[in-house]
């Protein structure tokens, strides 16, 4: 990287002048977004988003609409026609791990039977063995600081190791989905493990695969270091993992997966995308953010315990003057979610004992108290009227320490969870879709004269490229 600095300084071609043109030159009157009836974000002058397709795959609720109003409501997440929470409730019920149905109920569309739910972790446990070589040549080979890229690059990798890779018949989309939400754990652990040693100087365990293991109890095997792990904390992961598999198509990986897809590209081609997506801290990077949060409450505040001097220091970063300076709440708001979020809520309920037990207390009662004052402090110190409830991003990160898996991981996890909605808003694009997606972008820039090549090197206009210095001297003179 030295070396590179090196030659950029040696050359001079890219100077501070140059950064202002590209600002200058990408700047657009944020007026003209009204003025051309733009939907920025694909999203409507209320919030909601434009809707630019039809899904069976999963509903996100979180409020109605009465005479052109839209109502507040408590949230549901409905995956093929199946309440999320009541799968959540079956499956504390009868003691049981759920992720694995959830994966059949969003690719197949129904809930199995006994019977095929038992064939299906089998045949799931099957493919979670990475490709002969795979883990040397394409994981250890090339250590990533950020597990998520690793995700990418490594699915990226497998088009080479399948035989039929750019096959989008149905058949051959399903089988190459099972394999990806198969290995994709395995993935994420041994990409882990080799960060540890190569980043950390840390030793690195690399577990052979149990196959009576679900998905949950095989990562806990894989990422501890004696691959020991409670009942109990297998089926919070298994939790984490329902209530993240799948958000609606309009959420922004799942829409990046169709987007792909509509274009007719291979099955790894459009599950990097989504994972690329993911990674952005708008997206599934949030709780790692509620986490720097939490840190900076706890250093900032002389007694976690006062509850008003909580409610201070988050006025204090509503205001910009405390936290990372956005002035953001992380963990609270959604787009779709007024009054509550369902995730959140379940994951609250399911939290509260296992902090308490591991000595994360105080963390979940801060949590609690950003729940509870936030939606006043926003309306006090920006006068906004809009509902605020807590998001899964508030509960999920801590949820993740209670269970020891490191920040690494955080959203990494977060994919392992949602491929099953990726895959399955694939094989619904390709049925359904028919057409590349292709929203409409207005121009609005001027028109300018070509100017011949000989000409460029004379005086640049200050309204075009910021400054009245010649090429010559911006290459070759520092700012």
């Amino acid at each position: 990287m030295d070396n590179f600095n090196d030659k950029k300084e040696e050359v001079g071609c890219i100077s501070d002048g140059f950064f202002e043109d590209v600002k200058k030159s990408n700047f657009i009157n944020p007026s003209y977004y009204d003025k051309f009836g733009a939907k920025i974000g694909l999203r409507n002058p209320d919030g909601s988003g434009v809707m630019v397709g039809l899904t069976k795959v999963c509903s996100v609720q979180g409020y109605f609409m009465s005479d052109g109003e839209r109502m507040p409501t408590d949230g549901k997440l409905i995956y093929r026609g199946v309440d999320m929470r009541d799968i959540v409730n079956a499956c504390i019920k009868e003691d049981r791990f759920g992720f694995e149905e959830v994966i059949w109920l969003l690719l197949f569309g129904y809930l199995p039977t006994e019977a095929q739910l038992e064939g299906f972790k089998q045949l799931l446990a099957q493919h979670r063995e990475l490709p002969e070589g795979f883990t040397e040549d394409m994981i250890m080979k090339a250590p990533s600081p950020d597990i998520m890229n690793k995700l990418s690059r490594s699915v990226l990798a497998l088009y080479s190791y399948d035989d039929n890779p750019d096959d989008t018949s149905i058949e051959n989309v399903l089988n190459q989905s099972i394999r990806l939400i198969s290995q994709l754990p395995s993935i994420m652990v041994y990409a882990y493990q080799v960060k540890r040693r190569h980043y950390y100087k840390k030793s690195m365990y690399l577990h052979s695969l149990k196959p009576n293991l679900s998905t949950a109890e095989s990562i806990l095997h894989m990422l501890r270091f004696n691959s020991s792990f409670t009942d109990e904390e297998a089926k919070l992961l298994d939790l984490c993992l329902i209530i993240h598999a799948e958000h609606g198509g309009g959420n922004n990986s799942a829409f990046a997966t169709r987007v792909l897809t509509s274009s007719g590209t291979d099955t790894y081609s459009a599950i990097a995308s989504a994972i690329g997506s993911l990674k952005g801290p708008r997206h599934g990077g949030a709780n790692l953010k509620v986490v720097e949060m939490l840190d900076y409450i706890k250093a900032g505040v002389e007694d976690c315990d006062d509850e008003e001097q909580i409610v201070e220091f988050l006025r204090k970063i509503v205001r910009k003057e405390a936290g990372d300076g956005s002035g953001l709440v992380y963990g609270m708001g959604h787009a779709v979610y007024t009054l509550s979020d369902p995730r959140a809520v379940i994951l609250k309920e399911n939290a509260k004992r296992l902090a308490e037990k591991h000595g994360y207390g105080q963390d979940f009662r801060i949590l609690e108290l950003v729940e509870k004052h936030t939606p006043d402090i926003l309306a006090q110190e920006r006068g906004e009227k809009k509902i605020v409830c807590a998001n899964v991003d508030l509960y999920s990160g801590l949820v993740y320490k209670v269970l020891g898996i490191p920040q690494d991981l955080f959203t990494p996890i977060f994919a392992i969870a949602r491929i099953a909605g990726w895959c399955a808003h694939r094989l619904e694009e390709l049925l359904t879709g028919k057409k590349i997606i292709r929203p409409a972008y207005k121009y609005v820039a001027l028109p300018k004269k070509y100017c011949p090549i000989d000409d460029r090197a004379h005086e640049y206009d200050a309204s075009q490229a910021g400054d009245y210095r010649t090429i010559e001297e911006r290459l070759t003179k520092k700012d």
